[in-house]
């Protein structure tokens, strides 16, 4: 049967290659071989001559449209690329006055930059080491930027949204779960179209990203939104929470402190005579 289903896959995939092209070329378009691709497993078998002269790519290293689709190689260097990328803006914003490296910093080099936000929609990053990796250079840079030496609650505190009391400056590892979530209910629809014919067409990692949801946050609302202040919510909630324990926390310690220092015996202090002496003659 396997062997059947292959040969088929081989079968339709060569005419739909075949047909793009006939379609194409009737509206002017032809095919750039150096930028086609076979994803295909290394011991497949291709013996179509159009299809043997796509570049071949091994799944592990298959990307689309810049987001790896496994787990694997490609998932990692796209990782360690915007580590580094983030590494090295890190350093030249030491090179201009804090007001404006704050800014890029916030606008240009966190979360809400194109590339990394594409990555946490498009890839499944939750339990990626990068992320931590990621957040690391971004709170030195928020240190350096306010020659501040931050706290876990402090750097939580400026991770926040502005609106929330913080810099804006948002921690990837807070927004890899919603980021993923939402994207992929968003195209809930268009996947069950593409794999009506599978007999499974449910996401496997989908259902465990709710799941992981609803232990990390809560029920998990129907349906998803896809907008950014889904995305932002979960987490900005959950430092919300964190700050606000740490607040006690202190203020307890700071009553507790002020009632040992109340209740503490004091020494009898010596009278002082503030009277003005005699001027001498």
């Amino acid at each position: 049967m396997t062997s059947l289903w292959a040969a088929r896959w081989k079968l339709l995939l060569s005419f739909d290659v075949a047909e793009i092209m006939r379609i194409g070329a009737e509206i002017g378009l032809s095919r750039n071989v150096s930028k086609c691709e076979l994803i295909a497993h290394s011991d497949a078998v291709i013996s179509d001559t159009l299809l043997q002269s796509f570049n071949r790519v091994e799944i592990k290293d298959a990307t689309l449209l810049g987001a790896p689709l496994f787990p694997g190689p490609a998932f990692d260097r796209a990782w360690a690329e915007r580590c580094e990328e983030l590494a090295k803006a890190a350093d030249r914003l030491s090179a201009i006055n804090a007001q404006d490296a704050l800014i890029l910093l916030r606008s240009s080099f966190s979360a809400p930059k194109a590339k990394v936000l594409h990555l946490l929609r498009s890839s499944p990053s939750v339990c990626h080491s990068s992320l931590a990796i990621f957040d690391s250079p971004l709170r030195r840079s928020v240190q350096r930027i306010t020659n501040c030496d931050l706290s876990d609650s402090q750097w939580i505190q400026a991770s926040l949204p502005v609106k929330d009391g913080g810099l804006g400056i948002r921690r990837i590892s807070s927004l890899a779960l919603p980021a993923f979530v939402a994207s992929a209910a968003s195209t809930l629809s268009i996947q069950a179209d593409i794999l009506a014919d599978c007999d499974k067409s449910e996401s496997d990692l989908l259902q465990a990203y709710l799941s992981d949801w609803s232990v990390k946050i809560g029920d998990v609302p129907d349906p998803i939104h896809t907008k950014q202040p889904f995305r932002d919510s979960p987490g900005t909630r959950d430092m919300r929470s964190s700050i606000n324990k740490s607040v006690a926390a202190w203020n307890e310690n700071l009553t507790l402190v002020r009632t040992q220092t109340i209740e503490r015996p004091t020494s009898p202090q010596k009278t002082v005579n503030w009277q003005p002496q005699k001027p001498t003659s």
